[in-house]
């Protein structure tokens, strides 16, 4: 369930074991392996309606709703350098677990992963997890149009680093279909899902990691890029995708104070939260199933995309709670009841995170994203975006 955010697609590392002659015993809790993925119909019963587009076109940029693309998915031009585009500068900083307050760092054993509650399917027992150090790496992105001292927009996002986001952002500022923006491309701290550094920053519901962005992250950028960055919500956004996206809306939603724009691809609305929290037992299952809809609005605006084959059940629990489809379908209907500006895409021949479905959509997502937007442009220009 990686994603990068360079990021987007950080791929799930595969451990090969060789087997001597059936003398290697199998390690204890070893993460069982991945069911072949049904396909699913986006009109299928319980699901949203969308509307279907011609194949190989994105969703318009000014509309909410649900839209289905697909079963084509060619890379959008803004997605490989064009001649006379202004390029921006990429730097890269690496971070220690031992200089962070928040995350000092956990993992869990190589080649073990948890076991099903037996009196509660809904919670992971993990034996194998224990402190344990990390490095973390993050890119930032400055425009070339950036004019130093000036407040800039930011977007951050997970699985850092992504250089696909960076290109994109080359060539929407000089369309000018988004602001002149900064972009933060935070690597996780290893590991994936529960006991893992990755899950426990990623699938936590709580303003903990919005919280390590803002106080270990965003100063540090700032003193080495000399980049002044927005302290207005409006003009900040979050982005990620699996855990990644689930991260970036729990960002925004935990301190909307912070955060109004999160952009997710396959995002982890299922129940993977560890170690549980009685206030959210269910995880960020608990978005769709009671958060959204009995809260008063926030003032966000989310653009999401899932697959048609998408995750299933991919661990031991077979709690209910594991379905990506279904989960990101709840989400479009629960963010439509509550009068949310959103747009949710649906991607036939889509898999989890998928590259191609991300090359094809970025370009429309970001710009989408960043509809409504009045405020400083890190050209040092006020921008207004409808």
């Amino acid at each position: 369930m990686f994603w990068p955010l360079k990021l987007i697609i950080l791929p799930t590392l595969l451990t090969i074991t060789p087997v001597l002659a059936q003398t290697t015993a199998p390690a204890a809790n070893a993460s069982p392996p991945r069911p072949i993925l049904p396909t699913r119909d986006p009109h299928a019963p319980g699901y949203v309606s969308g509307i279907e587009l011609p194949d190989g076109t994105n969703a318009p940029s000014d509309k909410d709703g649900n839209f289905i693309i697909g079963p084509t998915h060619k890379p959008a031009a803004e997605m490989t350098h064009q001649n006379g585009v202004p390029q921006g500068d990429v730097y890269t900083l690496t971070m220690d677990s031992k200089d962070s307050k928040i995350y000092p760092g956990i993992a869990r054993d190589p080649g073990t992963f948890g076991t099903a509650d037996p009196n509660d399917p809904a919670k992971m027992i993990v034996s194998t997890s224990h402190p344990a150090p990390y490095t973390r790496r993050v890119s930032v992105y400055v425009p070339k149009q950036y004019v130093a001292g000036t407040e800039a927009p930011f977007i951050v996002g997970a699985d850092g680093p992504d250089n696909a986001l960076f290109v994109a952002l080359d060539n929407l500022i000089a369309q000018k279909k988004v602001p002149v923006m900064v972009a933060i491309s935070i690597g996780n701290g290893s590991g994936d899902a529960q006991g893992s550094e990755r899950g426990l920053e990623y699938d936590t519901m709580s303003g903990r990691y919005a919280e390590f962005v803002e106080s270990e992250v965003l100063p540090l950028v700032e003193r080495q890029y000399h980049v002044k960055l927005t302290k207005n919500p409006d003009g900040r956004a979050t982005m990620g995708g699996s855990s990644g996206g689930s991260c970036a809306l729990i960002m925004a939603w935990y301190h909307p104070e912070l955060y109004h724009r999160v952009l997710t691809y396959s995002g982890t609305y299922v129940n993977q939260q560890w170690p549980p929290n009685p206030d959210t037992p269910h995880g960020a299952w608990e978005f769709h199933e009671s958060l959204i809809r009995n809260s008063p609005a926030k003032p966000l605006r989310i653009w999401m995309e899932v697959g048609d084959r998408d995750l299933l059940n991919p661990n031991t629990m077979h709690d209910n709670m594991h379905d990506w489809v279904q989960a990101n379908e709840n989400m479009a209907r629960v963010l439509a009841e509550k009068g949310y500006h959103y747009q949710f895409v649906f991607a036939r021949n889509g898999g989890h995170t998928d590259r191609a479905v991300k090359a094809q959509t970025l370009p429309e997502a970001l710009e989408y994203l960043w509809r409504g937007y009045s405020g400083s442009s890190g050209s040092g220009q006020q921008m207004t975006r409808k």
